[in-house]
């Protein structure tokens, strides 16, 4: 192939050989011995919104017995909240919701947008959104600023416009985007937009450029939000002595100095083991429960008392109007009703988090232990073997696969693909391992998060090793092929 000089003449070559690199794949595939009754039915992800993991067999028990009795939901949420308090404290709260994204929804609609009753024209609130990875979730509820930002998102999700990531704009707020210092925000991609590139983040510089945009905008500011996850990858390799992001921690003491709500979307992590509310310091943490968790499809809300009594009354689980301790929907959420199957689920998943976290953790180091093996046999050029960083998230039940550093120096690196990349079905690493018949993760902005659950584990979480093998011996060729592909191998 070509050694390209510049970055769009690679991508361009990529493109134009979409269809040697599938073919490649697939034998690839074949010489590996991907078995064909796999082929489809496992992958390298946890659980993605559209194919949740199988359920562990403790989970079905539990659900099934509770599903035969007669219980009020009421109940079942004052168990999950009994669960939360006693590992965080009597001044935590929870509220399950039916996806993280309504978890998102709801939170911002109350912590962030301006009130829409009363006399007289509405005022505009805005809220501070790192510039990191996924922003079209935390990120999408208000209108863009500064204006540069218009069209960020529009390219992502499966609906153009109003009807897109766009209708998901709030009532009169704006989000303020912010990007960190040390990031870079390089174009790549065949659909050529900038991704984040955030390994080498400077925390007490991020901080910095908040409190400054705080400033600017402070008579209209409402709060802050950012990503919970904790990997160099998504910008977080900097930490405490006790394991905790620097630049949550900070933020979330600037927050509190100001009186105001920090949000930490975690859709990709674990209650109880992963990011802990008490040590970032953040009002409330946003759960997809059907992803590292292992519950049924539901998202769950665990926040400050004060910080989630507007949050539960929007759902309708505050309590009646009569005077009760609790209640259960018929409210402005009551769309966002995670459902008694749900409920029950996340029950036994937050109890074996608390009690048996094992379940969720060993299974981690196991795969940890195959990526490393793996990728160490990797044939590529020196140069760009030893710029890929492997990290590992108990957070997420995850092992980071991170190779911007092949890019040092001004040489071409291991070919990034943007998220627009993911959406318009030009992403290689993910469309490539399909081929495969692999279920591909997150494979965009120079990351891929490899999780444990979808096929890789038996009914009891236990990984099963050759075939999470097969995935990552699939992910390594793929990779080595697009790279030769690319003229840079």
């Amino acid at each position: 192939m070509l050694k390209p000089n510049y970055k769009f003449q690679m991508y361009r070559q990529l493109q134009a050989n979409i269809a040697n690199i599938y073919g490649d794949a697939r034998k690839a595939a074949d010489e590996i011995g991907v078995p064909q009754e796999l082929r489809g039915k496992f992958g390298l992800t946890g659980a993605i919104s559209g194919c949740p993991a199988p359920l562990r067999d403790d989970i079905m028990e539990f659900s099934e017995h509770g599903a035969k009795e007669v219980i009020p939901l009421a109940k079942l949420v004052d168990e999950i909240r009994e669960l939360v308090k006693s590992v965080y404290g009597d001044e935590y709260d929870a509220a399950p919701v039916a996806t993280c994204e309504a978890g998102l929804w709801v939170t911002f609609d109350s912590l962030f947008s301006p009130p829409m009753m009363g006399r007289g024209d509405n005022y505009r609130s805005r809220y501070i959104a790192l510039y990191e990875k996924h922003l079209h979730h935390q990120g999408s509820y208000g209108r863009p600023f500064p204006p540069k930002y218009k069209d960020i998102l529009a390219d992502r999700g499966s609906t153009a416009g109003e009807l897109g990531f766009y209708g998901k704009r709030q009532n009169n707020l704006d989000t303020v985007m912010v990007p960190l210092a040390g990031a870079r925000y390089d174009v790549h991609g065949i659909k050529s937009h900038p991704v984040p590139l955030l390994t080498d983040v400077d925390p007490d510089g991020s901080m910095e450029n908040i409190k400054k945009h705080a400033q600017i905008h402070m008579s209209q500011l409402a709060g802050f939000t950012g990503l919970a996850y904790e990997t160099p990858g998504y910008g977080y390799a900097k930490k405490d002595a006790d394991g905790t992001p620097l630049l949550q921690k900070k933020l979330g003491q600037f927050a509190q100095e100001l009186n105001l709500p920090y949000v930490l979307d975690n859709a990709w992590g674990l209650p109880f083991v992963g990011s802990d509310i008490r040590k970032t310091g953040a009002d409330a943490i946003i759960y997809s429960m059907d992803k590292a968790t292992g519950a049924a499809t539901s998202g769950l809300i665990i926040g400050k008392e004060d910080i989630m009594v507007p949050v539960r009354r929007a759902l309708g689980m505050h309590g009646d109007r009569f005077g009760t301790t609790a209640s259960y929907g018929k409210a402005a959420y009551v769309a966002f009703d995670p459902g008694k199957e749900a409920l029950l689920s996340q029950i036994q998943a937050l109890r074996i988090l608390r009690d048996n976290p094992a379940v969720l953790t060993k299974p981690v180091d196991d795969m940890e232990r195959i990526i490393r093996e793996e990728f160490a046999k990797i044939n590529l050029p020196s140069h760009l073997k030893e710029g890929i960083l492997i990290s590992k998230s108990y957070n997420s039940t995850a092992v980071e696969v991170n190779y911007e550093k092949t890019w040092a120096n001004g040489q071409l690196g291991i070919p990034i693909f943007s998220i627009e990349d993911m959406y318009s079905g030009t992403n290689i690493f993910q469309t490539g391992l399909a081929q495969m018949g692999v279920i591909p993760t997150v494979a965009y902005d120079g990351n891929i998060y490899i999780s444990t659950g979808l096929g890789t584990c038996d009914s009891k979480g236990n990984l099963i090793e050759a075939v999470m093998r097969h995935g990552v011996k699939a992910l390594v060729r793929l990779i080595e092929i697009t790279c030769k592909y690319a003229g840079i191998a």
